[in-house]
């Protein structure tokens, strides 16, 4: 795990769980960022929020929310409607939240960035990466890798969000996922 201030991009408290828990156990300098415009609807994003603040107050860890802007989200992905989870609406997507969370990170002293945005198993780690690379780059700011899910992490995870009791979001967070999900409900009911 990182040993420098870092700011950590959270998309909900079961995918953050174990990062936390590992955080707090060695005394790590991290402050949690909640910053996700691409939840809907806003019922799921309020639920998501206050569930992830539950989680830093548990480990004692500082909580950041940034503004909900799903407008500005709506618009960068517009066109995109139709593409699959991991594909380019999802690359846009990560972008843009780690974007934010670096110019946070630049103007509040962090020494760099991390997200657990690839920790759930319906997304890409790579694509993740890949987003935050290009994002930090041009805020000067540093883009720690970590894969969030090795080193015990899963386990922990788990662990934590049986613990916790954490809600249990049956999508990724936006629109799109929802319906899908859905999609994919119905087609297991039939």
């Amino acid at each position: 795990m990182p040993n420098k201030k870092l700011l950590l991009l959270s998309c909900c408290a079961p995918c953050s769980g174990g990062v936390l828990a590992r955080a707090a156990q060695l005394g790590l300098d991290i402050t949690l960022l909640f910053y996700n415009p691409n939840i809907y609807p806003l019922a799921e994003y309020e639920k998501r929020r206050d569930e992830q603040k539950r989680a830093c107050e548990h480990f004692g860890i500082s909580f950041v929310e940034l503004p909900y802007e799903p407008e500005e989200w709506a618009r960068l992905v517009k066109g995109l409607e139709n593409e699959p989870e991991r594909g380019k609406r999802c690359s846009v997507c990560f972008f843009m939240r780690i974007k934010k969370a670096a110019q946070y990170a630049k103007e509040h002293g962090f020494e760099e960035i991390s997200s657990v945005l690839g920790v759930s198993r319906y997304k890409d780690m790579q694509q993740v990466n890949a987003a935050g690379r290009a994002a930090c780059q041009a805020q000067g700011v540093h883009y720690d890798e970590t894969n969030w899910r090795r080193n015990g992490l899963e386990e922990a995870r788990r662990a934590v969000w049986k613990e916790l009791e954490f809600y249990s979001q049956q999508y990724c967070g936006c629109v799109f996922s929802l319906q899908a999900a859905e999609e994919r409900h119905k087609k297991a009911q039939n």
